[in-house]
């Protein structure tokens, strides 16, 4: 049973999460394997967060560096290496979720695609 403050927080999610995991596919051709993309879960309601950290040094530049946040059902499991497509952006998970009761935090990064 879903509690009334997971509700309340989950009725601020107003972002869509799509997981997508790389898994072995054997070829029926060729026989053989290879790392595909499968998507494991679709529209799922989340949030994203963006938090800009200014930093600077001594007689330098300051340095602006962004933290991206995604708020999403604690019963959602993220598999580490996973792509998650957000309003049309992909990002990989960088950290542990912290989960609490009512949601998880997962810090993301901006996908680069290594081909």
């Amino acid at each position: 049973m879903v509690s009334k403050s997971r509700k309340a927080i989950e009725l601020l999610y107003r972002d869509k999460c799509t997981i997508v995991e790389y898994k072995p596919i054997k070829d029926p051709v060729s026989k053989r394997t290879n790392n595909k993309e499968v998507i494991v879960l679709e529209n799922q309601p989340c949030k994203l967060s963006y938090k800009n950290i200014t930093s600077t040094e001594e007689g330098k530049v300051a340095k602006l560096t962004q933290t991206i946040k995604l708020f999403i059902s604690p019963n959602i499991n993220i598999k580490a290496g996973s792509k998650l497509i957000i309003n049309n952006k992909e990002y990989v998970k960088s950290g542990e979720p912290a989960i609490y009761p009512n949601h998880q935090e997962v810090i993301l990064e901006l996908f680069e695609d290594k081909a």
